[in-house]
């Protein structure tokens, strides 16, 4: 959970040389909107995405549980069933609540008297409660030196005011993103207890990479694992904002290969594409005006943005849903027929080339604009 304010962030990664950057909250996204409007500013492209918190049963060791993060990347357009994704994150959110005041509750039990209601304080208005605001309300009441003894201390895993909320099972949120048009990718493979395992029952359920370079830009071992399991190499900065006296990688410090992130978008793109398919397509079947509200409150699930957008429905859609792409996409992508049929149901354009699109639907005077990459040579998402 970040504690850098957005546009903030996007200044200090401007001055870092960031062209693209991937923004995964803890198990919300409801800071996408702004990034994409802070970052467009500064000519950074936004990949959005989303890191779930889930749990790992072990079946040799019945009983035995491992939390487990699992990172989501979504197209420009967001996910394909937004709707979905929202309940799902939502239900994980409530259960931060009742994990926060269990541990509050340890923590009261260790002779820590830390309050509730100064947590929620430092948590604020509709964001979900993590150990981080803990942390903070720990080191106000004067009760750790800094954030990262809060950490070793007490709120590790499995330490002693460690405890877990309602995370969905590891396998099934794997499944879950694929079902929404994402890309799954494991976090922190170093950190797990029984990696082999994971890895390899999180592969069988359809997870695409790991976290292979660590946020100081090093191969890590678990290179062999990526090898072996056919799975993307990815890496991040891990980047939380200022943390006082816990170490945090700078930003735009972890170097990725060129060929990742071509191996990347080459298991991406056709993923991306399908979403943004289906996302059109579900609107062709139903083009009622809850079907457009489901279709663009990921894009702009900020009252603000909404007001910005005419009240007509053609240019709601196409003013509001089309500002996930940017003025480049716009301009220099070629069209792309839709296929599966969607040809048939009102979609224009000439036949181009099927290399990459702006697409769009006609339909009772409503224009939805889509962005396909597809491309090998040019990286856009």
């Amino acid at each position: 959970m970040g504690s850098c304010p957005l546009p903030s962030l996007s200044s200090e990664r401007i001055r870092k040389g960031v062209k693209v950057m991937a923004l995964t909250d803890h198990d919300t996204m409801s800071g996408i909107p702004e990034a994409i409007e802070a970052a467009g500013k500064f000519g950074i492209k936004i990949i959005p995405g989303v890191k779930i918190s889930t749990i790992f049963y072990s079946w040799e060791d019945l009983g035995i549980q491992e939390p487990v993060h699992i990172l989501a990347y979504y197209s420009s357009c967001g996910p394909s069933k937004p709707a979905m994704l929202e309940k799902f994150l939502g239900d994980i959110r409530d259960g931060w609540y009742l994990r926060v005041k269990n541990i509050v509750s340890k923590l009261n039990k260790l002779k820590l008297p830390v309050k509730w209601e100064q947590v929620a304080k430092i948590v604020g208005k509709g964001v979900a409660p993590g150990r981080l605001h803990i942390a903070r309300a720990m080191l106000e009441a004067g009760y750790v030196e800094n954030l990262k003894q809060a950490f070793t201390r007490y709120l590790y895993d499995d330490g002693p005011a460690y405890s877990t909320g309602s995370e969905p099972v590891a396998e099934e949120t794997v499944k879950f993103i694929r079902e929404t048009g994402g890309v799954a990718i494991l976090v922190h493979p170093w950190a797990l207890k029984n990696p082999s395992a994971i890895i390899g029952r999180l592969k069988d359920a359809g997870l695409h990479g790991l976290e292979a370079y660590r946020s100081d830009g090093k191969l890590s071992v678990y290179s062999d694992f990526a090898d072996t399991h056919d799975l993307l190499k990815l890496g991040g900065s891990e980047y939380h904002g200022k943390r006082g006296g816990r170490q945090e990688s700078d930003l735009g410090s972890t170097s990725l290969p060129v060929v990742m992130v071509h191996e990347f978008l080459k298991v991406a793109r056709p993923i991306w594409s399908k979403a943004i398919r289906d996302i059109l397509g579900d609107y062709i079947k139903d083009p009622s005006d809850s079907n457009l509200q489901h279709a663009i409150k990921f894009g702009n699930s900020n009252e603000k943005g909404l007001k910005s957008c005419s009240s007509s429905a053609s240019e709601l859609i196409s003013q509001c849903l089309s500002l996930w792409l940017s003025k480049e996409e716009k301009e220099n992508v070629e069209f792309e027929t839709i296929k599966s049929g969607l040809d048939r149901c009102g979609v224009g354009g000439p036949m181009l080339r099927m290399s990459s699109c702006i697409g769009w639907v006609k339909k009772k005077k409503r224009i939805l604009f889509f962005n396909v990459q597809q491309d090998s040579k040019v990286i856009r998402f």
